[in-house]
């Protein structure tokens, strides 16, 4: 053999270990483009040259506008703004019914799958049952392709308005949940952008919508792609806050006492999956209040997600929810109380806020360094140094007592 073809893995330990490969057996590589992004990272490299840090907005913009989406003659946003993430933040209604998921059956390959797993892997997290009752994830181009026509016809209109929200007993609500196929290229994400702008034309589908669906794709999915191709490498490495603490056996079986965490990572043993708010705001969240070791909490997401990657998970963990890259791709840590949840969710208000609250506000006293010198979070100091001696003292023993039964 004197040469391989191979398309562009998106993957840089991989790359290495390919080029170390051939070199030591004098094969030439000949790498592909992938269809399965949009972008050619050289072809955004003068665009990403000229900046000290990475906001998906300033790319999402300029891709909105190179590629004729959403924008008019003069290349302005349609509807007058370019995100309407304003209004994407609505809490699920007590009485909002979700339409049904045509999840396809198990055929003879995903019973084989199964039955491997069950054999080989039977103590491992997860399970080898069927992720959604009688139904799994497609498997053939066209079960995705349905799936993906399912979506827009039945909760695309939807899915703005609801996409931040947060139901215990729902794993999908209005999701599209497409990464599963996308990142094995059983979808591919130009023909979900046409799918998706060509059924907004036939269609009353909200702008808010139509927006934030597209910025999952031509936004996050590729801004990420980017960051993780140009910085990955150096992410990977960074441990902006220097944290150690290893994750405990109780963020594996779902059974850490807080309410929120606890279900979603029980609804990901089953499936495999969480929405993005799921993963952001209430796992990634709480993990950094925990002040886990961003390798431990890398290593956890990669193991526990059907649509995970080494693209994916690295910008995501050591830059979005762990700010262990100190601020590369965000200005802030992705952290809050338990008021946030209690406000886009129907969990109740039970002990596990109190420990939620006690977290947060030990860490921002312990990185006041660091919170002080940002003026909209320095008022959260403030606001924590104006609370009287025991108040101060309860969140901090509370906070304490938690971290401590992590470490036994």
């Amino acid at each position: 053999m004197n040469e391989i073809h191979f398309a562009e893995t998106a993957d840089n330990w991989l790359e290495k270990r390919i080029a170390s490969s051939c070199k030591k057996n004098n094969i030439k590589q000949v790498v592909c483009t992938t269809p399965n992004f949009l972008n050619i990272p050289d072809e955004v490299k003068a665009f990403f040259d000229k900046k000290k840090h990475y906001f998906q907005t300033d790319f999402y913009i300029q891709q909105r506008k190179q590629r004729n989406i959403l924008v008019d003659a003069m290349l302005q946003p349609v509807g007058g703004k370019w995100t309407f993430d304003a209004d994407n933040r609505a809490k699920f209604p007590k009485n909002e019914v979700v339409p049904s998921y045509p999840f396809p059956k198990e055929n003879e390959w995903v019973k084989e799958a199964r039955i491997y797993v069950a054999q080989h892997f039977s103590t491992n997290y997860g399970s080898s049952k069927m992720p959604f009752g009688n139904g799994t994830y497609p498997t053939t181009f066209d079960e995705a392709e349905n799936w993906l026509s399912n979506f827009l016809e039945q909760r695309f209109s939807k899915f703005g308005v609801y996409e931040d929200s947060l139901v215990a007993h729902e794993k999908i609500l209005y999701h599209s949940v497409l990464t599963p196929m996308l990142n094995i290229g059983l979808l591919n994400p130009q023909q979900i952008i046409d799918a998706a702008l060509l059924t907004a034309s036939h269609n009353n589908i909200p702008l808010n919508s139509l927006e934030g669906f597209i910025r999952q794709i031509i936004g996050w999915r590729e801004f990420i792609r980017i960051v993780y191709h140009r910085e990955g490498s150096l992410q990977r490495t960074k441990n902006y806050w220097g944290f150690e603490r290893k994750i405990p056996a109780s963020f594996y079986d779902g059974t850490t006492g807080i309410v929120p965490v606890d279900t979603v990572i029980k609804k990901l043993l089953d499936t495999g999956y969480n929405h993005h708010i799921e993963r952001l705001m209430v796992l990634g969240n709480f993990m950094l209040l925990c002040e886990f070791d961003p390798n431990q909490v890398h290593q956890w997401f990669m193991e526990m997600y059907i649509d995970s990657y080494d693209w994916v998970m690295v910008p995501n963990v050591y830059g979005m929810t762990q700010f262990a890259d100190g601020g590369l791709m965000t200005t802030k840590p992705y952290i809050s109380g338990s008021n946030y949840i209690l406000k886009m969710s129907d969990y109740k208000k039970d002990a596990w806020c109190e420990i939620w609250d006690a977290l947060f506000w030990r860490f921002m006293h312990v990185h006041r360094d660091f919170f002080s010198k940002n003026p909209r979070l320095g008022m959260l100091i403030r606001t924590f140094d104006k609370m009287n001696e025991g108040k101060r003292n309860n969140h901090l023993n509370i906070a304490e007592k938690f971290l401590a039964q992590l470490d036994k």
